[in-house]
């Protein structure tokens, strides 16, 4: 199928797992996405990295919440600088897709460093609406703009990003689907970048405990991380950069789980890196 900005739930949402997702992102107002979005109007949906100044937990107790929110957006914005570092030398001529965009943090982000063109896509029409109300409040609609569509048939022409990125949305997905789609409508020796959460199927090719539980809060698949480097090279994606981050996150679990915004996941997060059975990775491939 070929979508258009006018698509329906029926167009985009082609079954009934993909209806529940987008079902739960419709109904979401966590505090821990809208409260740190909040302290600067910037709204993201992903974690953090990066050292805690733990000096936040400091000082009058009446401003202490205040004071940790603050932070751990802070953290969230180091996140989506560094997966931007990643993305090449991108120019203002160029267009970068944004594959589960949420509420538009991160493509908000990329305008604003390279003031290339920038599209976003969600199969949360409310999120749409909400990062569409955010472009047009921040004057950069001509050049930033969400759509209603489905990432694994995003209806973009073939060729048509120098960029590429999912930041925390890869596990609501078939990976070779999605690596297909992205090769189809990158540019040859485009980039693609992402940041997730995957399992270390070292220990077993069934995720533990702990990282089934983050499944089940967040509706998810989380995949084995052998599955990314498989689905990327059957879908001519090279591997040029792997980072791991878990180490890089874990203070940011620590401090969220201090905070009025947990959400009771915190400890099967911590569990899970701690235990090494969940990997936070940067993956960054080229297109060949």
């Amino acid at each position: 199928m070929t979508m258009t900005d006018n698509s329906t739930g029926a167009d985009v949402l082609s079954t009934k797992y993909q209806k529940s997702v987008a079902e739960y992102w419709n109904k979401e107002q966590d505090p821990v996405n809208l409260r740190l979005g909040e302290v600067s109007g910037t709204f993201h949906h992903h974690y953090g990295i990066g050292d805690v100044d733990w000096s936040v937990l400091e000082g009058p107790a009446a401003t202490r919440d205040a004071r940790i929110i603050e932070e751990m957006h802070r953290l969230e914005g180091a996140q989506s600088d560094f997966l931007l570092e990643q993305l090449g030398d991108l120019t203002a001529a160029d267009r970068i897709l944004d594959a589960g965009s949420g509420r538009g943090g991160t493509s908000f982000l990329a305008n604003l460093r390279f003031g290339c063109q920038v599209d976003g896509i969600s199969i949360s029409e409310k999120q749409v609406r909400f990062a569409n109300d955010q472009a047009r409040e921040r004057g950069v609609d001509d050049r930033v703009a969400f759509h209603f569509r489905n990432m694994l048939d995003n209806g973009f022409p073939a060729a048509s990003f120098q960029a590429i990125w999912n930041n925390e949305s890869t596990m609501y997905v078939d990976l070779h689907e999605l690596f297909a789609e992205h090769a189809r409508v990158l540019k040859p020796g485009g980039r693609y970048v992402t940041i997730t959460g995957c399992y270390n199927d070292v220990h077993g090719r069934q995720p533990s405990r702990a990282v089934s539980q983050i499944d089940a809060h967040y509706i998810c698949d989380i995949h084995p991380r052998s599955d990314y480097f498989a689905a990327m090279s059957a879908n001519n994606l090279l591997p040029i950069s792997v980072v791991d981050l878990t180490a890089a996150t874990i203070p940011y679990w620590e401090l969220r789980a201090q905070s009025s915004v947990a959400t009771g996941i915190e400890e099967a997060f911590l569990t899970a890196y701690k235990e090494d059975s969940f990997h936070y990775l940067m993956i960054a491939a080229d297109k060949v």
